[in-house]
């Protein structure tokens, strides 16, 4: 069997939901599994809803949410008649029945609280996946519609939840049944705690569950199909010339994908590297094309990708106690795990480290603590330049490149060592543009 993963433009209205489902009626002898997101623009909107109606505004969050029925029932009366569009209406009225309740809760206590903000905000997922079954039916295909909320797992981490594998795996298997010539529909970003609290995975979260899915049911291949032709040299918004990487190593994916490609979440990559699950990255508005093949490990080396990350800070601390100091370092990251804030980079000297997060906010609720070990320096305005490819950057004409065609840049850090896959160099975040072009250029000659 085969899991196929929609985005949002995939299923953005009844012509690329259309074009989605063709593309899934070529595989059917594959018992294919199919993960959507929320049509496109949807989990924005629903975001905004939980605004308006926290705000206390019900005139304002009715219009918005009558706006959002409307959409969908636009779709619903463009891709069904008759009986299934009857069906398909009462599955889509559960959705806004929930939702509406939720909403007027809101408006009276003028407050969302987080259990509240992720059943509204996973409300697109289980609306775009009624629409694709709805159409099934209406095309006379066999398919059978899956609530993600009873299959994935998770813990209580309201807004970005952590899913439970053992538990999601054994329902998955339990609960879902494949067979050829059948079309199993189901939700990505959502699923819900042990008690059945509804919960959301962050974002990107789609293709997490897409490869959920596939690492549970062993399944052949997990296809990513997005409105891109696969993984590619790097942003082809920044640098037109990029060009389409036939395939690359998980781990080379992960780095990129963790550092700015857009293309696929990182935690995409590890139930599949636990299964050794190939996972594909294709366009659904050029299914021919042959897209990427992500893949346990690769024979390339060298230069394979680069990616930028803005709006990072650096915290540097800097104490005269950490010269031959023991457990130094321990105190410090034992103060980002207290905050829960995930660390980006490191670099060290004698008296000094300086460490890279992505939000100025998580470095405002650190600074305090980390004030007590040292001098905390905060640097706003930077980025993250990101250069990809497997024994790239050990030998030293390579950074030499890299270094020169970086010319003027003021380079506030070096991270090379950690990962031989990964060289990461932090920049003025007006320069990341620009430096993503030289480095394309001197590396790929275009």
């Amino acid at each position: 069997m085969i899991v196929l993963k929609f985005g949002g433009t995939s299923v953005q209205d009844a012509p690329s939901q259309n074009q989605a489902l063709n593309i899934v009626f070529q595989v059917l002898d594959k018992s294919p599994v199919v993960v959507s997101s929320a049509m496109s623009g949807v989990t924005n909107d629903l975001i905004k809803l939980t605004e308006l109606a926290s705000s206390g505004d019900s005139q304002k969050a009715s219009a918005h949410l009558k706006s959002l029925e409307e959409r969908h029932n636009h779709v619903l009366e463009l891709q069904t008649t008759g009986a299934n569009r009857e069906k398909t209406k009462k599955l889509l009225d559960e959705v806004w029945e929930e939702v509406r309740s939720l909403v007027r809760g809101m408006i009276l206590l003028r407050e969302c609280s987080p259990r509240v903000y992720d059943a509204v905000v996973g409300a697109g997922e289980l609306l775009s996946t009624r629409l694709l079954v709805g159409r099934c039916w209406e095309l006379g295909y066999e398919a059978e519609l899956l609530d993600a909320r009873q299959l994935v797992v998770t813990d209580d981490h309201f807004g970005e939840a952590a899913v439970l594998w053992p538990q999601t795996q054994e329902r998955i298997i339990r609960s879902v049944h494949p067979k050829p010539r059948k079309i199993v529909i189901t939700q990505g970003f959502i699923g819900s705690t042990e008690e059945g609290v509804a919960t959301i995975l962050g974002r990107g979260g789609s293709d997490y569950s897409a490869s959920l899915f596939g690492a549970a049911l062993n399944a052949e291949t997990i296809e990513i199909w997005t409105d891109v032709d696969g993984i590619l040299t790097t942003d082809p918004r920044i640098v037109p010339s990029a060009k389409t990487l036939a395939e690359i190593s998980y781990a080379e994916a992960a780095e990129l994908s963790y550092f700015g490609a857009k293309v696929i979440h990182p935690a995409t990559i590890q139930p599949a590297v636990e299964k050794k699950i190939p996972v594909w990255v294709k366009n659904t508005k050029n299914p021919s094309h042959p897209g990427t093949a992500i893949l346990p490990s690769t024979l390339h080396q060298g230069p394979r990708a680069f990616a930028i990350k803005k709006n990072i800070v650096i915290i540097s601390i800097t104490s005269s106690r950490m010269l031959n100091a023991h457990g130094f370092m321990a105190k410090i990251f034992n103060i980002f795990r207290e905050h829960c804030i995930a660390v980006d980079l490191v670099a060290t000297s004698e008296v000094s480290v300086s460490i890279s997060v992505d939000r100025k906010e998580e470095a405002e609720v650190v600074v305090e603590d980390l004030g007590r070990l040292g001098a905390v320096n905060v640097q706003t305005g930077v980025g993250i330049l990101c250069l990809v490819g497997p024994q790239a950057w050990t030998k030293g004409q390579a950074l030499a490149r890299v270094f020169k065609a970086l010319g003027e840049m003021t380079i506030h850090l070096v991270s090379l060592g950690a990962s031989e896959t990964n060289l990461s160099v932090v920049l003025n975040e007006s320069d990341l543009a620009e430096a993503l072009r030289r480095v394309h250029l001197e590396f790929f000659g275009v």
